[in-house]
């Protein structure tokens, strides 16, 4: 029969068959000192490890295909690339892919049904406290799905009724473009610009595009 393990400090032995694999863990966040503070509180639980840190969504991507973690944490508005845009990206990629947990500030249903239509296997608050959220990697790594509570049931009956071309223009009008320089941006003729602007104001019942916009951000569409 072999000895058990010493818990002598000076004649350490260890068992490494009984060692849980780490979770690798990349952050995703445009605020500096929460994207600290995460990474420090993630790494102060022994089974998860931060192996990246990104500012914004493009840099996130590219950190999670160089790195491979089994999770992306990630907040929703980010410069460049969403959280959402990621999730949809890493949904639709070939080959292993992280599982996406979002830790947003926005209690949202329309961002919650758009985050488990494009894959998301958590989704929580960021006034959670710091167990949950371990938590919630800990089940998404093992196929899980974590959602925060008080918005799980609102969201299955959240309906988004915005097309991806209707929301980008109403996403470049909130940043006051004209008609001309959307066109430009996204490569359509004006015309077509106008009509994806008028389906978008019909869907809001907004007024005019700027109205419109802020609707549809603050419904969790854009």
């Amino acid at each position: 029969m072999s000895a058990p393990p010493s818990t002598d400090p000076q004649n350490p032995r260890t068992e490494p068959d009984d060692a849980r694999p780490r979770i690798r863990i990349v952050v995703a966040e445009d605020q500096a000192m929460v994207l600290g503070a995460l990474a420090a509180l993630l790494d102060l639980e022994e089974d998860l490890e931060v192996v990246g840190r990104a500012a914004d969504g493009d840099q996130a991507l590219q950190l999670v295909a160089e790195l491979e973690p089994d999770i992306l944490l990630t907040d929703i508005e980010m410069p460049g690339l969403t959280g959402l845009d990621l999730a949809t990206r890493l949904s639709g990629s070939p080959g292993a892919k992280p599982a996406v947990v979002i830790l947003t500030t926005f209690a949202r249903p329309g961002y919650l049904r758009r985050a488990l239509d494009a894959g998301v296997q958590g989704y929580l608050l960021k006034d959670a406290p710091s167990d949950d959220l371990a938590q919630a990697i800990r089940t998404a790594a093992a196929g899980g799905r974590a959602i925060a509570p008080e918005l799980a049931t609102e969201a299955w009956g959240a309906h988004d009724p915005l097309t991806d071309r209707e929301r980008q223009v109403l996403r470049l009008a909130g940043e006051g473009l004209s008609t001309e320089r959307m066109a430009q941006k996204l490569h359509l003729s004006e015309g077509t610009v106008r009509n994806y602007l008028s389906e978008a104001i019909g869907k809001t019942g907004a007024q005019n595009r700027t109205e419109a916009a802020r609707i549809a951000r603050r419904q969790g569409w854009l």
